[in-house]
């Protein structure tokens, strides 16, 4: 049975939101850095350079779709106009913008998204 490669980028945004109907001080507008780490896999390393795809890369793809995020007011962002910008739906909004960016051999895995060090939301699709 062939193996796999997954490889693991972080990355960090900053913004602010707040989060309706929560009924406490998050309702309240607030700040976070946001980290971010994306995961993806496959099963063919570039034959010339023998990695899965350059770290750079995936960063500045991902990057690409931070940047429609870092230092705005997130419930202004046009998809988070209807729906709360927690980290849940940070998560999907970053893994189904950054999914279609990848190279052919290169699969997303899953986008978290913390708002500190202690807790984060997980997003894949399967």
């Amino acid at each position: 049975m062939p193996g796999k490669w997954k490889l693991t980028i972080a990355q960090e945004f900053s913004a602010s939101h707040q989060l309706r109907n929560y009924c406490g001080k998050c309702e309240n507008m607030h700040g976070h850095n946001f980290g971010v780490e994306v995961v993806v896999e496959g099963d063919t390393l570039d034959p010339k350079v023998q990695y899965l795809v350059d770290f750079k890369e995936l960063k500045d793809r991902t990057k690409a779709v931070l940047n429609r995020l870092d230092h705005t007011h997130l419930n202004e962002v046009e998809c988070f106009k209807e729906i709360n910008p927690s980290s849940e739906n940070l998560a999907m909004f970053i893994f189904r913008n950054l999914k279609g960016t990848l190279p052919e051999n290169v699969s997303l895995v899953e986008v978290s998204v913390s708002e500190n060090n202690t807790s984060k939301a997980t997003y894949w699709e399967e």
